[in-house]
């Protein structure tokens, strides 16, 4: 037999209530397949264990269960060699798969939709896709957060100004740096892992609204497919997208961070910081000025942000005036869901290996800490310490970087004799606080910018990750 070749194969599941078959035009309109067919595994998965709870609690015999899974394993086998004909006239994944399992088995083919709906069936196939796809992304975060470590602790003893408003305002650790970055992503992970909660829980079994009044056993679908618990509400379970949003929620905040980044990476690519270069494989030229090397990645992470975030607000406008339970609107919630999968999963990627290939200019990042008076909030910590109330210290320090700015030179460049103008508090051991060693130095506490500190923070990330 061909494949979906079913004589009746126009003819839709659902038909028997009307005198008219649907316009070309419609079909093409309400069709998902070309886009949910992606989950095919997912719904054969499902399928699979469905199946298995009939035929244990008697609704099917266990010749028609050895016939579905055959038959499935079948199917399965077609969809990965790319050897399965999809029909748009069959809508959706679901049928086109049904409609090969009845051509290939019978009836127990027809057998297999007792006590489901698609609308349980396509909610639980959304989970399973999604729970997968979360493990994937955390396991790419993780490997981001290694390559993220691993440039940190090259980098613990290099200067670079910390920045506020985009102006140099202290000196710092770029180990420390990037380990914000790290910070970041262990919340993103954190958010996943809590979000994989409410989306592993079965909805199969919920039917179209109401349940089934088959004697059916929610508990061992759940088992089988390792959800963690049921839906509890039938209405709930087939009609409610909040899993999807809340994951789009925690995508958009981790393209977000990732965005951050790549904002700094393309600001100190410009020759005017020149602090890094980023290997030649991520970059672009320009078709007219063959000097240019332009940071396209980081570019484009910005820019697909914006697309991920647009997903977030698609999806919860979806939702937000749909009356219980399902409705066709829910069909719009799978591309963007697997835009936001596809495009965060090849971002993480590229991220990871572009991190093994940033070279740091670490004289330029040192010689930029200098010309902004970084340590001009150590100088009034030391006058503070000498016993002046830090407001009074805070104006002692503006007049003097006032002083340094006409000479045109840094606060450390200062002679003794200068700086006591200001305050005679000053002494000779000023000099190793204003400089930008002494300055990170200082820092010795939890989460401070101190090399051990810095040190400290990379060991304790590294048994994380462990």
């Amino acid at each position: 037999m061909d494949n979906n070749s079913a004589s009746d194969s126009n003819k839709k599941t659902w038909s028997g209530r009307f005198n008219e078959p649907v316009s070309e035009l419609v079909q093409r309109y309400t069709a998902s397949i070309t886009f949910d067919r992606r989950l095919a595994e997912y719904d054969i998965q499902g399928s699979l264990a469905h199946a298995q709870m009939l035929a244990v609690q008697g609704i099917i015999s266990n010749e028609d269960l050895t016939a579905i899974q055959r038959g499935l394993q079948q199917i399965r086998d077609e969809i990965r060699n790319q050897q399965f004909t999809w029909l748009l006239e069959l809508e959706d994944v679901h049928l086109n798969i049904e409609k090969r399992l009845t051509a290939l088995i019978g009836d127990a083919g027809k057998r297999l939709h007792t006590a489901r709906s698609r609308n349980d069936q396509v909610a639980t196939d959304i989970r399973l896709f999604l729970r997968a796809a979360i493990d994937e992304i955390i396991d790419l975060i993780r490997a981001m957060q290694h390559a993220l470590l691993n440039l940190a602790e090259q980098h613990i003893r290099t200067v670079m100004p910390g920045f506020t408003h985009l102006q140099v305002a202290q000196p710092i650790s770029f180990g420390h740096h990037l380990m914000a970055y790290f910070e970041m992503l262990k919340r993103d992970i954190e958010r996943l892992i809590d979000c994989r909660k409410r989306v592993n829980q079965l909805p199969l079994g919920a039917a179209a609204l109401a349940g089934t009044s088959y004697p059916i056993n929610r508990e061992l679908v759940a088992e089988i497919l390792g959800f963690e618990g049921v839906c509890g509400n039938s209405l709930d379970a087939v009609s409610d997208r909040d899993f999807a949003i809340e994951f789009s929620a925690c995508a958009a905040l981790i393209m977000t961070h990732l965005s951050r980044m790549s904002e700094e990476f393309i600001v100190w690519m410009n020759p005017s910081f020149g602090f890094i270069q980023l290997a030649d494989r991520f970059c672009t030229g320009s078709s007219i000025m063959p000097q240019k090397k332009n940071p396209d990645v980081p570019e484009l992470v910005r820019g697909k942000t914006g697309r991920i975030n647009g997903h977030l607000v698609a999806l919860l406008t979806l939702m937000k005036a749909q009356p219980l339970a399902y409705n066709k609107d829910n069909q719009e919630d799978k591309e963007p869901l697997f835009d936001t999968v596809d495009t965060l999963t090849d971002t993480l990627r590229i991220y990871a290996d572009m991190l093994t290939g940033v070279q740091v200019n670490q004289e330029m990042m040192r010689r930029s800490a200098l010309r902004g008076h970084a340590t001009a909030t150590d100088l009034a910590d030391y006058l503070t310490k000498k016993g002046i109330p830090f407001r009074d210290a805070h104006e002692i320090v503006a007049k003097t970087v006032q002083f340094a700015e006409r000479k045109g030179c840094d606060l450390n460049d200062l002679a003794l004799n200068e700086l006591q103008q200001f305050s005679a508090q000053i002494e000779a051991d000023i000099f190793a606080v204003l400089t930008l060693e002494g300055s990170m130095e200082s820092r010795r506490h939890i989460g401070g910018t101190a090399p051990d500190q810095v040190q400290a923070a990379i060991h304790q990330a590294r048994q994380w990750l462990s």
